[in-house]
């Protein structure tokens, strides 16, 4: 993972020496004849690409904040389900931006130009920002499955789902570790100062490198996949043997009842699964492919994949983000709900101050007519003593009777 995101998928790692380039590091090899280093440069194929990711990772941003937000002011008591949601989405939240905006500025920079301080804590916080997403998926794949599994079991759902997500974070952050300690600023001066952040000398021979990045990968992407496709595989078996043992019962009014309840809870599910497994694996199953490759078959891969490939299949993954905050916003925490809450919410606000607006309003009518009227006595009460003191009889008018 670490060979592939910061060197072979990212312009600034990909050194080209007469269209060859073998290994992350930054210093590429020379060429044949003795002839200078061919330092990477800020390609069409890298414009592309920090265009189309600055433009996802303003699409996660606002798709994610929504449904954090949705989330967080659904009620006063949150299920577990919506705190497993908002974990999910604080760490595509880090994924949007940590991952991207690093990505992006990295390929317009070239080079690394933010220290080895950062190089260290930015290669951190990536893989951590990688490791929980996957984790935390994880996490609600199990949550779901415990939950078809053992419906009774509803009053431990949130005790089990807090520890599983401590357990996930923990994790990524230990496995994360490394990256701090591998990854480092190397500097070249031939044919030109150039600065990279990258895994060069961190590991005496090609294959220890090797079996580190395969031990990310499996961790990454390939323990996760197998335990997802598993959970839901069971969710699956579990709700058709329901239904089938259901077809052999009594046709008791109740019993009717919950058959016609178990095709429900099956397509919700079922939805549910083939959308996260499926949005899972195309989205990343492409890129870590091509990453295994890179690492068992360097040179192979080198003449065969052009890095506009690389570029494509590494914004593909990252997609990924985008996609998680809609597929599990329409199917767990009702984000119309929401909306309409805040709906109904400032419409209720506007509404107030309306009445507020017409309340005042008839006030101050209501202190004019009465200042009137009582300018008018007043003055209909001067006339009559003019009448009084005239002797004429005084009139009474009708609004006094």
């Amino acid at each position: 993972f670490n060979t592939v995101l910061n060197a072979m998928c990212n312009t600034a790692m990909q050194c080209t020496v007469n269209g060859s380039c073998h290994g992350p590091t930054p210093v590429c090899n020379r060429s044949a004849d003795g002839d200078a280093l061919q330092l990477p440069t800020f390609s069409t194929a890298a414009k592309v690409r920090v265009i189309i990711t600055f433009t996802l990772c303003a699409v996660s941003a606002v798709c994610n904040l929504v449904v954090l937000w949705a989330a967080s002011n659904g009620g006063k008591r949150k299920s577990h389900v919506r705190i497993l949601i908002m974990n999910l989405t604080v760490a595509d939240l880090l994924v949007t931006f940590i991952v991207m905006p690093v990505d992006a500025v990295w390929n317009i920079t070239v080079q690394w130009q933010a220290g080895d301080v950062a190089c260290r804590l930015l290669m951190f916080m990536k893989l951590v920002a990688m490791y929980s997403c996957a984790f935390v998926t994880v996490v609600i794949s199990l949550d779901r499955q415990s939950a078809i599994l053992n419906p009774l079991g509803i009053s431990e759902a949130k005790r089990k789902s807090k520890i599983m997500l401590t357990v996930a974070w923990t994790m990524s952050v230990i496995l994360s570790l490394p990256q701090i300690f591998i990854f480092h600023n190397v500097t070249i001066t031939v044919p030109e100062n150039f600065t990279q952040c990258t895994t060069h000398g961190s590991f005496v021979q090609h294959w220890q490198e090797t079996l580190y990045n395969m031990f990310t990968f499996v961790c990454l992407f390939l323990l996760p996949l197998v335990i997802m496709i598993f959970c839901y595989t069971r969710i699956f078996v579990e709700i058709s043997s329901r239904m089938a043992r259901s077809n052999l019962v009594s046709r008791d009014v109740h019993l009717r009842r919950s058959h016609n309840n178990i095709p429900k809870a099956r397509m919700r599910t079922l939805k549910m699964s083939i959308v996260i497994v499926t949005s899972f694996i195309i989205c990343w199953t492409p890129y870590y492919l091509l990453g295994l490759w890179y690492w068992l078959f360097p040179d192979k891969m080198e003449e065969m994949v052009s890095h506009s490939l690389t570029h494509m299949l590494f914004i593909f993954g990252l997609f990924n983000a985008c996609l998680d905050p809609i597929t599990y916003g329409l199917f767990t925490i009702h984000l119309h709900q929401g909306l309409k809450r805040c709906c109904r919410r400032s419409n209720t606000r506007t509404e107030l101050e309306n009445n507020t607006c017409l309340i005042h309003m008839s006030g101050l009518s209501s202190r004019r007519q009465t200042a009137s009227g009582g300018h008018n006595i007043d003055k209909e009460e001067g006339n009559d003593k003019n009448r009084m003191k005239s002797g004429s009889r005084p009139i009474i008018p009708v609004s006094k009777i």
